[in-house]
């Protein structure tokens, strides 16, 4: 099988290697072996969300020889699932089969796949989109964290990420009718929160929630994922999972395969989970997703974020962070991304509003973990949140990072009111975030033109259809007022 695998038309055009071929031959037997009946083919999509076909488990094998074709529109949705290019129109900037609604082609990577514990019959696989004849799609999210990496490894350094993910459980009042469903969006669900007011870290809330919260933790262990901790939060029905550290590929994987099991389990247990940032739920709480992140030397392995002396920064460190604060404004849309992430920037609620960073202070953006002999020293980044595309948002850090480090830039003193200082604010709102991106040269020289123009257009739609949206606060506002 792996023979056939290297004649085949992926092979040929360079897309599989020997090693994936190896790996291809193992998965397709085990497949058969565990009596697998069908594989989700799928891709992480602008949103960080999955996309795909499924299929049955004799066809499973020809998806490492030639691929599996889908609608190249789908890489152009907004978040409604809207068209946000003019497929149809003659001068759309858009390259090949992004013209016309064609078809790009999804290249298989073994490692991803998976055996799905909570449906027993199936699995999944992820893909990187390609166009027909094999050359890259520059903003298909693995292709942008990959040349991040790579651009890294280029320096002698390779970075390590650290994942805690905030997220809500809610019981469901009642289902919208199929009709008002069939929206674009669909009508959100009737929630209700899971547990009781604020209980961060009760011992009685997580004891009234264990089994929910055990059949999650069960399911991400048995895909592999590197849990730590499972932990109450803040809010009510708030939870949250953090991971063990891991390389940025791998980590972003996780976070996907991570918010994708926690929906498909909680749907099939009755429950909703929400991994938006703000939900509008009674005294909810805003979801972060904390981002850890350390640097090490390839050649030596040396940890390059651990200081010599207590109260200093390593040279690594103390550049980086000056990085990722000079260009916070900058990337803030591959971390923010949404309408409602910028609903979260809000003083006094364990969430960034201004442009800082502090030691081991949970309200400043960076949180500086870092100490003599601890092999764990580390940058927290408390900016990105929950609903991020995982690739673009760990990207961002190391375009950030890496710029600080080339630019020979020093972190500034640390906060000690973050709050309070007179210092940069973070955007306030997604016009402020694509304002900032559209305007960097490093953004633009790191990543792309073509990935800077496509997601500025992508995040423009979105925005401009919120401008135009009269919200239920206007009404409420003015109607009886004017």
């Amino acid at each position: 099988m792996a023979h056939e695998f290297t004649s085949g038309k992926l092979a040929r055009l360079g897309l599989l290697s020997a090693e994936d071929c190896r790996q291809a031959a193992e998965i397709t037997s085990r497949a058969q072996f565990d009596g697998i009946e069908t594989v989700r083919v799928l891709f992480p999509d602008q949103h960080g969300l999955l996309r795909g076909k499924t299929v049955m488990a004799g066809a499973f094998a020809s998806i490492f020889d030639r691929g599996l074709n889908v609608p190249a529109t789908l890489l152009l949705k907004d978040t409604s699932h809207r068209n946000a290019f003019p497929v149809w129109e003659g001068s759309t900037g858009l390259a090949g089969p992004m013209r016309g609604a064609g078809d790009v082609l999804l290249v298989p990577r073994p490692d991803t796949f998976r055996a799905l514990p909570w449906s027993g019959h199936s699995a999944w696989i992820f893909c990187t989109p390609v166009y027909p004849d094999g050359s890259p799609v520059p903003f298909a999210s693995c292709s942008v964290l990959q040349r991040a990496v790579e651009a890294l490894e280029g320096q002698g350094m390779a970075a390590s990420f650290g994942l805690e993910a905030e997220f809500h459980i809610c019981e469901l009042a009642g289902r919208s009718a199929a009709g008002d469903a069939a929206a674009r969006p669909g009508a959100p669900e009737q929630p209700r929160n899971l547990t009781r007011g604020y209980q961060y870290l009760a011992e009685t809330c997580y004891g009234e929630v264990e089994g929910v919260l055990d059949l999650l933790r069960r399911n991400a262990q048995k895909l592999g994922l590197p849990v730590r901790s499972v932990e109450i939060e803040m809010g009510p029905g708030q939870v949250e999972f953090t991971f063990a550290p891991g390389g940025a590929m791998a980590q972003a994987d996780a976070m996907v395969m991570f918010r994708t099991m926690v929906k498909e389990v909680c749907a099939r247990n009755g429950l909703h989970a929400s991994f938006m940032a703000k939900p509008r739920l009674a005294g909810a709480m805003a979801n972060g997703w904390h981002v850890h992140q350390s640097l090490q030397d390839q050649a030596s392995g040396r940890q390059l974020f651990m200081p010599e002396a207590a109260g200093e920064l390593s040279p690594q460190a103390s550049a980086w962070m000056a990085g990722l604060l000079k260009y916070a404004t900058e990337t803030s849309l591959l971390i923010a991304p949404t309408v409602n992430s910028y609903k979260r920037y809000l003083p006094f609620q364990l969430a960034p509003n201004r442009i800082g960073w502090g030691e081991d202070n949970r309200g400043a953006m960076l949180r500086a973990l870092m100490q003599p002999g601890d092999t764990a020293s580390r940058i927290e980044n408390r900016a990105p949140d929950s609903s991020a595309n995982p690739y673009y948002a760990l990207a961002a850090q190391i375009i950030a990072g890496l710029a600080g480090i080339t630019e020979g830039l020093e972190a500034p003193p640390p906060t000690l009111s973050p709050y309070g200082e007179d210092s940069d604010r973070l955007p306030r709102s997604l016009g402020r975030a694509l304002d900032g991106f559209g305007g960097s040269l490093m953004c633009r020289a790191a990543l792309g033109e073509a990935f800077t123009s496509y997601l500025l257009q992508l995040k423009q739609f979105e925005w401009d259809r919120y401008l135009d949206t009269v919200s239920e606060w206007e009404q409420a506002e003015y109607f009886n007022l004017l």
